[in-house]
């Protein structure tokens, strides 16, 4: 088993701190192995579950530019991804920042995937639940503790 220290996402910081993921991130989709690396990134933010970031090279499913972007006060413009593995198609399931800012450079192309539109999300052996609401990318790994924002009327604080 996996074990990840307890952190309290009320603790995480303001800018949000980029961080080496050592544990194996393993995604899938209809079955279909999507993506697996143990060179991952990670955003630690205040009040949100972890985002994690995978290399291009570690990703199997198709990719396929989605319309739409948003902009982040700290990463910069993220566009949005279409994931596809066998017969199976997740419009806007994925995000990547082409030029995020100096202090996230080292996450320039990677993909971060949102977690409840996968079919399974690993961290290490642990299963991983989407960030509550439609809008954040983050995990929830059962080492999390604090109030974490994304369910209605938390959008915005």
């Amino acid at each position: 088993m996996t074990d990840l220290p307890r952190e309290n996402v009320q603790s995480y910081p303001r800018p949000p701190a980029l961080e080496a993921v050592p544990q194996r991130i393993t995604i899938r989709l209809g079955g279909i192995l999507v993506a697996e690396t143990t060179r991952a990134f990670r955003v630690l933010e205040t009040h949100h579950a972890p985002t994690y970031y995978l290399p291009p090279a570690d990703i199997s499913a198709t990719l396929q530019a989605a319309p739409g972007s948003s902009f982040c006060e700290w990463k910069g413009t993220a566009r949005y991804l279409d994931v596809s593995a066998g017969a199976i198609s997740r419009p806007r399931a994925a995000w990547t920042y082409d030029r995020p800012s100096a202090r996230f450079a080292p996450i320039a192309g990677y993909v971060a995937f949102y977690a409840g539109l996968m079919d399974e999300a690993w961290v290490g052996d642990l299963r991983v639940l989407p960030q509550p609401g439609d809008f954040y990318g983050g995990w929830i790994t059962p080492n999390l503790e604090g109030r974490i924002k994304g369910a209605p009327g938390t959008r915005h604080w």
